[in-house]
């Protein structure tokens, strides 16, 4: 609801503050008694507690005029441990504290009339608030807004922000997700976070995590045994009990939270695929209609990430418009683009093959790579068709967190390959009709690791730095066991200080030139592809490839046509004779890497290492006949 420059949103779980009495609810169907513990100035400790009464079907409820903003409290369930709120608004302090009373109406906005942007004029900088700026808050990633903005992006992505247990973290092990990190700057930094980049034209865009609840601080199972399926497991453990109505109201209000009471104006669903849904109406479908029936007067966006590479998420409606997922990550984008680069074939690497761009030219030109086709990796197949959705049904990378800090050492791509391909990749990511997202840093080219971290004690620590190690013992960095010693310990301060973004590396030529570049790339997509991608249609894409040289052509309005040629091998690409039409003589060239490219392009060939976008009122080549 909102009220002027104010915005809250009613949550069923949780608190509900109002100056005559506040509201605490908690459903906990098998519990016997429900106490709520107050406390004035203790965070640690209630001052005293009071009985909450349960209504129907396993709720607990209670209202009190006592309880102001900035008090503290928890539940203490069957006289048992004291625990925060699992809708907790706000902490104390960390996960194991009392949760805090907030009143969402105290913040004024002062962007209170933004609708958001539509979703062809994504392009998204995915940032990590811990490691982004060297204070690791909300307010200090304010001070790079300009600075972004400059660059050409549009749209910041934050990896999760809910409470987690420790004082870093990549976030994903989240436990009270309503509550945003206390080292960050809490629920009022955040606000302003989002409010700065609305100042400024930029979206704010955050990852939630619906498909498991960290392991450090989660109480959920001890006290609600109903929120989860035992017998269902999930590569994070027992399954999230969907089916049960106040546990799939928990997610979806959760997401209707953060897009009303922060005005985010986008989520990115975390790994659907491990979902483990019985209902017959999946969660993400009736989480997506409820947010476009919500907050219908706004442009607000989900992704999601899914590597089974299915559709019905993303189709579109017969006019166009997006019904339910506005994009999914594409992961083939990503590993075929990394196996050219580096000729890694390890791992999901395996079914990519970096000696060809034929991969690469399908991904671009129809979605997926894998379309029902057998992968080698899985040993299934993987996928359905997707050429019929248009190229923004997808959102490509070249490399994210998860593809960084996934990495034994945490190595960029700009470490592992020349800067002539990545030269090449990045201006095939800013320039093709896919909504792009670059990784904290790329835009200047950052060489310096990005590493999986964390901050658990005892066992829990222990047990995630073995598991690391032992998950790369199958990896060539590991083939020399001497790597062991040097491998970054998780949990080691200073692998989180590794990972930080280093902003002097902005003083070197090299990395100055490439953000120029990347300002370039952003611009002309700004003022010439972004119109052409307002109401593109499916089944526009067609491709033309030899070896490590490709040409994808877009029919992104009627009659205009927008092509990619690249070559990303090290020799000259002779292109047979009568494959080019005429039309390539009278072709508005956009960019190429390359100043003399265009010339020898119009003589029949394209140069090692180059990347050139056209636009046409034509085709620029005629499709090879089919053999048979």
């Amino acid at each position: 609801m909102s009220a002027g420059n104010t915005f809250s949103f009613d949550l069923s779980w949780g608190t509900r503050y109002a100056p005559d009495g506040t509201r605490f609810r908690l459903w906990a169907p098998s519990a016997q008694s429900v106490e709520l513990g107050i406390a004035h100035t203790d965070r640690h400790q209630p001052d005293g507690f009071e009985a909450l009464r349960r209504t129907e079907d396993g709720w607990w409820e209670i209202v009190t005029p006592d309880v102001k903003p900035g008090y503290s409290y928890g539940y203490r369930i069957d006289g048992g441990r004291i625990v925060a709120d699992p809708a907790s608004r706000a902490q104390s302090g960390d996960v194991h504290w009392l949760s805090r009373v907030v009143d969402p109406n105290e913040y004024k906005w002062r962007s209170a009339d933004w609708k958001g942007r539509p979703w062809h004029e994504c392009i998204f900088y995915e940032l990590h608030v811990g490691t982004f700026t060297p204070e690791g808050t909300f307010d200090a990633v304010i001070g790079k807004l300009d600075y972004l903005k400059e660059a050409g992006i549009t749209a910041i992505e934050l990896l999760p922000i809910a409470q987690f247990g420790g004082q870093r973290g990549w976030g994903y092990d989240g436990v009270l997700l309503y509550c945003p990190h206390d080292v960050y700057g809490g629920p009022e930094g955040l606000k302003r976070l989002v409010d700065a980049a609305h100042e400024r034209g930029l979206m704010v865009f955050l990852d939630v995590v619906y498909n498991h609840f960290g392991p450090d601080g989660n109480y959920i199972p001890a006290y609600i045994p109903e929120f989860f399926h035992q017998e269902i497991m999930t590569p994070w453990g027992a399954a999230i009990a969907y089916d049960e109505k106040p546990v799939r109201d928990f997610m979806i209000e959760n997401a209707l939270y953060w897009l009303t009471e922060y005005r985010i104006d986008g989520l990115r669903l975390d790994a659907i695929d491990s979902i483990k849904d019985t209902t017959d109406v999946p969660l993400v479908k009736e989480l997506s209609a409820r947010v476009r029936e919500v907050l219908g007067d706004r442009h607000v966006h989900i992704t999601t990430e899914d590597d089974r590479n299915i559709t019905w998420h993303i189709e579109r409606e017969a006019d166009g418009s997006i019904g339910h997922v506005s994009g999914e990550w594409n992961d083939d984008f990503h590993h075929t683009a990394h196996a050219m680069a580096t000729h890694e074939q390890e791992a999901y690497y395996r079914d990519y093959d970096p000696k060809s761009a034929e991969q690469m030219a399908t991904a671009l030109a129809t979605g997926f790579v894998f379309q029902g086709d057998d992968s080698q990796h899985r040993g299934k197949k993987v996928g359905t068709s997707s050429a019929h959705l248009p190229p923004t049904a997808f959102v490509n990378f070249i490399q994210n967190h998860d593809q960084v800090g996934n990495r034994a050492f945490g190595d960029r791509l700009r470490s592992l390959a020349s800067a002539r391909i990545y030269d090449c990749l990045q201006a095939i990511l800013l320039l093709s009709p896919q909504i792009p997202l670059m990784f904290q840093g790329d835009e200047f080219g950052d060489c310096n690791s990005f590493c999986f971290f964390t901050d658990f004690d005892g066992e829990l620590a222990s047990a995630v730095s073995k598991g690391r190690k032992k998950e790369f013992r199958k990896f060539a960095a590991f083939e020399d066991e001497e790597a062991a010693e040097v491998f970054p310990d998780p949990n080691h301060e200073r692998t989180f200080e590794i990972s930080r973004l280093d902003w002097n590396q902005l003083v070197h030529p090299v990395q100055r030139r490439r953000l120029q570049v990347t300002t370039k790339l952003l611009q002309i997509r700004r003022d010439i592809l972004m119109p052409l991608l307002d109401g593109a249609q499916g089944d526009c894409g067609s491709a033309l490839v030899d070896e490590r040289s490709f040409v994808v052509s877009w029919e992104l309005q009627p009659g205009q046509f927008y092509h990619l040629f690249a070559n990303l091998s090290d020799e000259t690409w002779e292109i047979e004779d009568g494959l080019l039409t005429d039309a390539v003589d009278a072709a508005d060239i956009v960019y190429s890497n390359h100043k003399s490219a265009p010339d020898r392009l119009r003589e029949g060939s394209l140069p090692a290492m180059t990347t050139i976008f056209a636009l046409s009122d034509a085709p620029l080549f005629v499709e090879p006949a089919d053999d048979e």
